[in-house]
């Protein structure tokens, strides 16, 4: 109230001021007195320059009581201790180890095909046959020898338990069952490579050669494609500098992002190798992959946790700021009052790891500060300021 007081009564004085000037002006015209005029000029001019000076003190003595001052508006974010899991972000491609090409292990014509592309097949199953060109027959007559070779041997064995005959009857006989026994064995096997069969379980990704058409052993000759579907997984290169925090059975998060799907799981295994070229170690991470969406060669991209802090302290990166000596600094809200008006106090910080748009504070700030947000590149250390969280 007696600041408005103040205000009037110069107002009033003023006022009647001016309204006195203004006659005398007015008289002084009228009687055409020119020097008269120059002189009151001249007295107007300089009462003017000391009402002036008088403004500009009133201005700086209101200016130290703080009267009107409004202060630089901020906000805020509490420093709070929490679980920081910090992750390496990579890139690589999903891979299998059984991804291979089969091929025919004998010359002639496939005979018959009995899988179709897309196919789910196990380990073992017949996928084709190719014409054996009459070995079936001779294997048959190799059958027939040699059960007559081994009736041989059988009577002679048992003439020589009763010690009758020559012990080279006997030898003879057991070494000529042997032979026909190995003959059938060996051509079994030779037979044996006229069926193609699955080398794992998995599935026919693609049906090269038509029934039909005339293979043989050798590049060119393809005759199936089987993946296994079921054991994938993705290698990644890990710069050598992670080699003490990336370690087998840290967790994985992959992401997709053809599928826009992500799966959890954890590293299988870790080279023993940097490779000089790009000074990074092999990372292998295992995908489950249960609904089959997951192929070869998908690109993905890797997260890996390298850190983990119980008790971290985050803030955002934008409030941070960095003076000429390189130190990194932020302000903290002191001791705001009932009417959240606080005290800007710079602070020197420590920081950490980085993480999206936040940055773990090793030292400066602690666990209950309230860190100035908006407004943190105005504020001045030591000044006064007014939180509008």
């Amino acid at each position: 109230m007696k600041n408005i007081y103040y205000i009037l009564v110069t107002a009033l004085i003023l006022s009647a001021c001016g309204n006195n000037e203004q006659q005398t002006v007015d008289s002084l015209i009228e009687a055409g007195d020119v020097e008269a005029m120059r002189a009151k000029k001249s007295a107007l001019s300089e009462q003017l320059k000391i009402t002036d000076q008088e403004i500009k003190l009133l201005d700086s003595v209101i200016a130290t009581f703080n009267l009107d001052e409004k202060l630089p508006l901020v906000t805020t974010v509490k420093a709070e201790e929490q679980k920081f899991d910090h992750f390496l972000e990579l890139q690589g491609d999903v891979m299998t180890k059984q991804n291979v090409l089969i091929y025919p292990e004998m010359a002639g014509t496939l005979q018959k095909v009995y899988v179709q592309k897309g196919q789910q097949v196990s380990k073992g199953q017949l996928l084709a046959t190719i014409d054996d060109g009459g070995m079936g027959s001779q294997l048959a007559q190799l059958k027939t020898q040699a059960e007559l070779a081994k009736t041989t041997f059988e009577r002679q064995k048992r003439l020589w338990d009763q010690k009758i005959g020559s012990e080279i009857q006997y030898l003879q006989a057991k070494s000529n069952y042997e032979a026909q026994q190995n003959a059938v064995k060996q051509f079994q096997s030779q037979l044996g490579k006229s069926s193609i069969r699955a080398p794992f379980s998995g599935i026919i990704d693609n049906v090269i050669k038509d029934q039909g058409t005339v293979v043989s052993p050798g590049p060119g000759s393809e005759v199936f494609r089987i993946v296994n579907l079921s054991d994938m997984y993705i290698d990644v290169e890990v710069p050598e500098t992670y080699l003490g925090s990336v370690s087998k059975g840290k967790e994985a998060q992959v992401y997709f992002p053809v599928l826009g799907d992500s799966v959890i799981t954890k590293i299988r295994q870790t080279g023993n190798f940097i490779n000089p070229s790009n000074r990074s170690f092999s990372v292998e991470i295992p995908v489950p992959n249960k609904n089959g969406n997951i192929k070869p060669n998908l690109t993905a991209k890797v997260r890996i946790n390298d850190y983990t802090s119980e008790k971290a302290i985050l803030i955002p990166q934008s409030i941070i700021s960095e003076n000429a000596e390189g130190e990194q600094y932020a302000y903290i809200a002191m001791e705001p009052n009932a009417d959240n008006e606080a005290t800007a106090k710079k602070t020197i910080i420590t920081t950490g790891k980085t993480q999206g748009a936040f940055i773990e504070v090793l030292s400066g700030i602690e666990d209950g500060n309230q860190v100035i947000k908006e407004g943190a590149r105005s504020v001045k250390d030591g000044q006064k300021v007014k939180i509008i969280n």
